[in-house]
């Protein structure tokens, strides 16, 4: 009910009681501690207009849903017809392979480029690179740029002051861009350039370095991060921008998108645990003081309704202090 109020759906008080034993998280970057809302702002073009190079892209980008891709194309300024792509193949972690009125056109990421045997060189600049080629040549590349959500640093300093060891960001930028944005928020362990299968790779990493009684969660919001978030020992998914694979596949779900909300779940399952705990050891030692009376003969009717009715109604007004606070 707590968390509820503050915008976080548990789906379970075993995941509660795992965000009380939190001691590493990991998050991914774009769309969960940035805001996803990328826009194109730099083009480098070789033997070829910026125009140009936008409008390939752009039509290639034509049958992405990411967010990268919605930035080439509201960046195109030329009209893109119908009978513009003629076919277009999306290679997972790599970017997309398309013809475009007649030209064979590439649009992805550094690897991309490797595995088609186009030659370029790796571009080092803030931001995320989208590499363009075009009937084999390399024409050029496009850098996006995303913005970093308010209250993610906010998260990050709330989290290292709840004592959570180890805090670790996950993204297939390059290293340059990953760092930026790492030290902005004050994350000091990054693992970049990955495909969506290497995130598994990293957390398996981080789980089996784990203490006994610590427990890892993988915050995300996209489709590709749906393994990692099942994998977690608690899975988070931001529930406005994530995707239905996310959600489903997560054990909390942040539903209006601010990260910081993950710390204020984290608080709100540690008091719960202490005032179980509070309960707990409360109950037991009336209900023995009371047993201990009625075996020598000195506990009387009331001081056994007590010991029962009485003993959980302070249960439970000491379990509101939760929602109150």
């Amino acid at each position: 009910g707590a968390c509820s109020r503050h915008g976080v759906l548990v789906k379970g008080s075993n995941y509660l009681e795992a965000l009380a034993q939190l001691e590493s998280a990991v998050f991914d970057k774009t769309g969960t501690l940035t805001k996803g809302q990328f826009a194109v702002t730099e083009i480098h073009t070789l033997d070829m207009t910026q125009e140009d190079l936008l409008y390939y892209a752009a039509c290639a980008e034509s049958i992405s849903n990411h967010p990268i891709g919605h930035a080439v194309q509201a960046a195109n300024q030329r009209p893109v017809t119908a009978g513009s792509l003629q076919k277009a193949e999306e290679i997972a972690g790599h970017g997309i392979s398309a013809v475009v009125d007649g030209h064979t056109v590439l649009v992805g990421n550094y690897r991309l480029m490797e595995q088609q045997h186009i030659s370029c060189e790796r571009v080092e600049e803030t931001g995320t690179i989208i590499y363009v080629a075009v009937d084999g040549a390399f024409c050029g590349w496009i850098v996006i740029a995303d913005e970093i959500k308010p209250d993610a640093q906010i998260m990050i300093a709330r989290l290292k002051e709840l004592g959570v060891k180890q805090i670790v960001m996950l993204t297939g930028d390059n290293q340059k861009t990953a760092e930026k944005v790492a030290d902005k928020l004050g994350i000091t362990k990054i693992f970049s350039q990955l495909l969506p299968g290497d995130k598994v790779t990293c957390l398996e990493e981080i789980l089996q370095q784990k203490s006994k009684q610590g427990t890892v969660s993988f915050t995300g919001d996209g489709l590709n991060d749906a393994p990692v978030l099942a994998r977690a020992d608690v899975g988070v998914a931001m529930g406005g921008l994530g995707s239905d694979a996310a959600i489903e596949a997560a054990d909390v779900v942040i539903m209006n998108d601010q990260p910081s909300k993950l710390a204020d779940a984290v608080v709100i399952a540690r008091q719960t645990r202490r005032i179980v705990k509070q309960n707990i050891t409360f109950i037991l030692i009336i209900k023995l003081m009371v047993l201990i009376l009625g075996a020598v003969g000195l506990a009387s009717m009331w001081m056994a309704v007590f010991a029962d009715v009485g003993v959980a109604v302070l249960a439970i007004l000491n379990a509101v202090r939760i929602i109150r606070k």
